[in-house]
């Protein structure tokens, strides 16, 4: 190896392993990741503005809202959502709204396609079944 391509070789390998990481990180979300993580986005903001505002709220008037992107019905869940006219002076619950009119439109237009409706239970929507935190203890 000649004095000359040890800087060559040295660049290069500074170069690749400074651009890896970024290479691996490039992926776009897809339509799917993108609609799950703003479905939970959502249902998490909404959760925490019930808990933050007082019990005599016009936030506790507005529709429950869990959602679940393989039910047909959230479709309609997050028009009556919008629609409803409960707080509309509120400025968190408009930024809410916003947001689930976004995730409406990306899941009725920019990623019909996509979406594979696993159910259309609509009552699973208005009392969903709490997710288990760990196993049930019965040896106790």
């Amino acid at each position: 190896m000649s004095p000359k391509t040890l800087p060559l070789l040295l660049l290069v390998v500074v170069v690749v392993v400074i651009a890896w990481p970024l290479a691996v990180q490039s992926a776009p979300p897809t339509c799917y990741s993108r609609m799950l993580t703003l479905s939970r986005e959502i249902m998490a903001d909404f959760q925490s503005l019930q808990a933050s505002e007082p019990e005599d709220s016009c936030v506790r008037y507005l529709p429950r809202l869990y959602l679940d992107i393989h039910n047909y019905c959230v479709l309609a869940k997050l028009r009556d959502f919008v629609a409803s006219p409960q707080c509309w002076k509120m400025a968190e619950v408009d930024t809410l709204k916003d947001r689930v009119r976004k995730l409406y439109t990306i899941m009725n237009s920019f990623c019909r396609r996509d979406l594979v409706f696993l159910s259309d239970d609509c009552s699973a929507l208005e009392y969903p079944i709490p997710e288990a935190t760990g196993p049930p203890d019965w040896q106790s």
